[in-house]
C-alpha cells in the first residue's frame, strides 16, 4: 500500500465507502449476448481495458456531483481504486466532478474476479463448450469454484483480507472511498460482517449491485466491528434523471 495515507494513529479508518464503477461496455456486451442467446460476448477489448459506456460516464458524473453538494466533513481524505479501466475511470470522474484534492490510489486487489478459461462465454457458451467445467462449477457452487487459469471467490477474499488488513494498519481515522466491482463488493460485505458462505450466496443470488451504487460502513471510534449503514444505493442517479442499471453476473451460485 502506498506511503500516500497517513501514519497509524491508534485506530483505524473510520468510514468505508464502496462504489460499483459505471455501466461498461463489457456490462453492455454481456447483456446483449445474453438476449441474443450467444454463447460468446463480444468485449471491444481485455476485461483489464473495457471502459464505461456512455451512460456509465453519465452515472459517475452523477455519483461525483452527489459528492460535490457533502460537507467535507463527510468527504472521504483517500480514494482506492482498482485497475481495470472501467473502476480507475469512474474513480477519476467522481474526484474530478467532486472536487476534491485527495490522493486517487490504485491497486491491484481490488480488481475483478478472474475467469480463467471461462472469459468472454455466456452461461450458454461454458455449458456448450465446456460442459465438464459447467457441471463442476454447478457442483462447487460460486464461492469455491476455480475455472482453469481463473479465481474463485475465495482467492479475491484472501486479496481483500490482505487490502484490509493494510487500511487497518496504515490508517488513521480516515473516510475511505474504494471504487471496484461488483464480486469485490459482495465479499467486502462477506468479511466485514462475518458471512456464511450460505448467507454470502443467498446475497448473490438475490441481489445486483448497481452500478455506480454506494455501499457505506461506519465505525466512530475506529476499531471494532464496521457497521452496514447502507447499501446498494443509487438515489444520486435516480434524482437527476440519470437511467439506473443492473448488470449482474450469474445467479446460479450456489451447489448442487
Amino acid at each position: 500500500m502506498s506511503e500516500s495515507m497517513r501514519a497509524p494513529s491508534g485506530h483505524g479508518a473510520v468510514e468505508l465507502m464502496l462504489v460499483r464503477h459505471g455501466e461498461s461496455l463489457g456490462n453492455v456486451a454481456a447483456s446483449a449476448a445474453g438476449v441474443s442467446g450467444a454463447e460468446v460476448i463480444e468485449v471491444p477489448a481485455r476485461d483489464a481495458d473495457v471502459d464505461l459506456s456512455p451512460l456509465g460516464y453519465e452515472q459517475a458524473s452523477a455519483l461525483g456531483d452527489s459528492f460535490n453538494r457533502l460537507p467535507s466533513s463527510r468527504c472521504p481524505d483517500v480514494v482506492w481504486c482498482s485497475p481495470y479501466a472501467r473502476a480507475r475511470r469512474t474513480a477519476e470522474i467522481i474526484v474530478g466532478t467532486a472536487g476534491w484534492t485527495v490522493p486517487l490510489l490504485v491497486d491491484e486487489r481490488l480488481r475483478d474476479r478472474e475467469l480463467g478459461i471461462l472469459d468472454m462465454l455466456t452461461t450458454k457458451g461454458v455449458e456448450l463448450r465446456l460442459p465438464e467445467e459447467a457441471r463442476r462449477r454447478r457442483w462447487l457452487g460460486k464461492f469455491y469454484y476455480r475455472p482453469p487459469g481463473g479465481e474463485s471467490w475465495t482467492d479475491v477474499v484472501l486479496r481483500l483480507r490482505s487490502f484490509l488488513s493494510d487500511l487497518e494498519r496504515l490508517s488513521g481515522g480516515e473516510r475511505v472511498l474504494v471504487v471496484g466491482h461488483d464480486a469485490v463488493i459482495l465479499l467486502f460485505r462477506y468479511l466485514l460482517e462475518g458471512l456464511s458462505e450460505k448467507e454470502l450466496l443467498d446475497l448473490a443470488g438475490t441481489t445486483t449491485i448497481l452500478n455506480a451504487s454506494l455501499t457505506r460502513y461506519v465505525r466512530v471510534d475506529g476499531h471494532g466491528p464496521w457497521m452496514l449503514e447502507s447499501f446498494n444505493v443509487a438515489d444520486h442517479l435516480t434524482e437527476q434523471g440519470v437511467t439506473l442499471t443492473e448488470h449482474g453476473s450469474d445467479a446460479d451460485v450456489r451447489p448442487r
